[in-house]
């Protein structure tokens, strides 16, 4: 299946070789070129046999992940983030390290160690270690070298009603929508764009949009859902099972206006439900690309996603559908001439 295949593949920031390949095998086929950049983004071009204005559709390929820095005598492995994680959500959490992926397991002192305030806090990165089992710093060296990275080890399973979970939603749901799409034919050239490093800094997107200097570029996103308690707007900005999210405004940018009206258009007229994201937290890659050279008209559909940037998120299937289903409609009123940039 397509979600397991893109989420279980590894992909740090910087270091998207394995999952840039997956994503190749199922593209390659499927468009006129398929080419990389010096950032790592990956580009398949469709020219299409109409002329129209030139679509850029982007999903960023990397995922938050960890960063070896050095080993303790004791064959403990020290670590730093590559993009935004909690430290919270870390103790106890299987990782793969490295290209031969070696299985770790994070852990601290335990309780029966600790000193009573230190119960009441939250384990820090300090006081975090990755144990693949080794004793010595010697032994350790024989698998791990600082400056590998690590992902967690979570696997895809279908829960529940029309739920998934996995590591690497964010953006995984993104590529995996891009890769349906261009399994679809249109007339009018598109660019699927696979970018590198989004999660520390949208580094790609902005050599991506220079590159191919599109007239409308649309995002394709794994966003914050607001269905866990404590969260702003609980239950309101965006929720899983709401169908695409269609951004407004996010931390990166204000997207244009004319876009979403034309993607609310296309979704009622196809019977397609959606949902507006009702929270300005976050950004992604359309923060970088419309403001390419004398700026681009972009637009964001997201993918609600529970937990995002933990080990384990969780999607509907259905809002995965549909906004593979919104996608290939506003490309077909974009062929028929329906909207222009």
């Amino acid at each position: 299946m397509l979600l397991k295949r893109l989420t279980e593949a590894m992909g740090p920031s910087g270091y998207e070789d394995e999952i840039r390949q997956v994503i190749y095998e199922e593209i390659k086929d499927h468009a006129d070129r398929v080419y990389t950049d010096a950032m790592g983004n990956l580009f398949a071009e469709v020219d299409g046999t109409r002329p129209g204005p030139k679509v850029m559709l982007c999903a960023h390929m990397d995922e938050v992940s960890l960063f070896i820095t050095q080993i303790d005598a004791n064959g403990l492995i020290k670590f730093r983030h590559i993009g935004g994680i909690d430290d919270r959500v870390l103790l106890s959490k299987p990782v793969v390290i490295g290209a031969n992926k070696i299985p770790g397991v994070i852990g601290s002192k335990p309780p029966h160690h600790q000193a009573p305030g230190e119960r009441t806090k939250p384990v820090g990165l300090e006081s975090l270690r990755i144990d693949i089992g080794a004793s010595t710093r010697e032994e350790a060296l024989r698998y791990v070298q600082p400056g590998d990275v690590a992902v967690f080890a979570t696997k895809y399973e279908e829960i529940g009603y029309r739920r998934a979970k996995s590591k690497s939603f964010d953006d995984r749901v993104g590529c995996a929508v891009m890769v349906e799409t261009i399994k679809k034919k249109f007339d009018i050239p598109v660019v699927y764009a696979f970018t590198v490093q989004e999660e520390i800094g949208l580094r790609g997107a902005g050599p991506a949009a220079y590159r191919i200097n599109p007239d409308v570029a649309l995002v394709l996103e794994g966003t914050i859902s607001s269905e866990s308690p404590g969260s702003p707007g609980h239950g309101q900005a965006t929720i899983c099972g709401g169908g695409p999210a269609l951004s407004i405004m996010d931390s990166g940018s204000i997207h244009n206006r004319k876009f979403l009206q034309e993607m609310i258009q296309v979704a009622d007229e196809s019977g397609i439900p959606y949902q507006i994201r009702k929270t300005v937290a976050g950004g992604n890659d359309a923060g970088r690309i419309h403001l390419t050279k004398e700026g681009v008209l972009s637009g964001v559909i997201s993918v609600a996603t529970r937990y995002i940037h933990a080990p384990s998120q969780l999607i509907s299937l259905d809002d995965y559908e549909q906004t593979i289903a919104l996608v290939e409609q506003f490309l077909r009123r974009v062929e028929q001439g329906g909207f222009r940039a």
